[in-house]
């Protein structure tokens, strides 16, 4: 009913109850961060990270019911089958919207471990939300400019001993590492600044899927490869507030990791271009894989 209303009606309160929603959970989690600080005793910090999932995976829960009300999308989601809750996963995905996030969070909440992503160290500044992500466990990364670089090469590699560090506290609880390979958003100049060999992504990094996978090593038993399209064309979160995105498909392949994809991505030249070779194979596929979501009929989205 609330989808039916005027824009400028619906908008204002699908924000209301989006803010509270963020205010009344970031509450709990900054309760139960404090106790696990001030209790340092190993069995409550446990059940004091257990809780803090339990409250973030109720947050998005409320997110997508709020969604659900305010907005009319209609969602075409293939490959959830066999997904485990107690399964360590690497999830690779495209990346082409912030409604990514979002989206990932409505498919895989309460089926897998919960989603972490490796954020840009400024946003730990973004009010409630920086600290509520810290408070869960969320890495954050400094990037450095090739000129930075250039000036202060001591900084080299820092940013994949953060990856190492917090893979290592990955370790010890069951998680989703969240990856999105292609570094940065799909946009068309990006595309053809970059010479892209694909019709919908950009080149895929493998240095940060092989960091993690390296540092997580056993513990992780599965990639999962994600597929998003918007087949009504690019949207942003502004556009899934006011109810603008109409649909959204995902496709969802379940992949092992072999031992060839283990190993010192910066020591070992041979390791490094298998690496790189079984992304771009698995990009090409995954271009293949968007095209047919994008042309397929809605009755069949996925194109299979």
């Amino acid at each position: 009913m609330l989808a039916s209303l005027p824009s400028f009606i619906r908008v204002p309160l699908a924000l209301l109850a989006l803010a509270l929603n963020i205010l009344l959970h970031v509450v709990f989690i900054f309760a139960f961060t404090l106790f696990k600080l001030l209790l340092p005793v190993h069995a409550i910090r446990q059940a004091c990270s257990r809780a803090l999932v339990a409250i973030a995976e109720s947050w998005i829960g409320v997110n997508n019911v709020l969604f659900g009300v305010f907005a009319r999308v209609r969602w075409q989601v293939q490959g959830l089958e066999g997904l485990r809750r107690d399964g360590n996963y690497l999830v690779l995905c495209n990346h082409q919207s912030w409604v990514d996030i979002p989206v990932l969070q409505k498919v895989f909440n309460r089926r897998i471990p919960f989603l972490r992503f490796f954020l840009k160290q400024e946003l730990i500044w973004v009010p409630l939300l920086g600290l509520a992500w810290w408070a869960l466990d969320f890495p954050f990364m400094k990037r450095y400019s090739p000129q930075t670089l250039l000036r202060h090469p001591e900084l080299q590699g820092k940013d994949r001993e953060a990856t190492r560090r917090a893979c290592e506290k990955f370790r010890h609880m069951p998680v989703s590492v969240m990856n999105f390979a292609e570094g940065t958003r799909f946009t068309p100049a990006k595309h053809d600044a970059q010479h892209s060999p694909f019709r919908y992504l950009l080149r895929p990094k493998a240095g940060g899927v092989a960091f993690v996978l390296d540092a997580m090593g056993e513990a992780l038993h599965a990639i999962l490869d994600v597929t998003i399209v918007y087949p009504h064309g690019p949207c942003t979160i502004a556009d899934l507030i006011a109810g603008r995105v109409r649909e959204v498909r995902v496709h969802v392949r379940e992949r092992p990791i072999g031992h060839e994809l283990i190993g010192s991505y910066d020591e070992d030249a041979a390791f490094r271009g298998r690496v790189k070779a079984w992304m771009n194979e698995l990009w090409h596929e995954k271009d293949a894989q968007a095209a047919r979501m994008q042309l397929a009929p809605a009755g069949d989205p996925t194109g299979e």
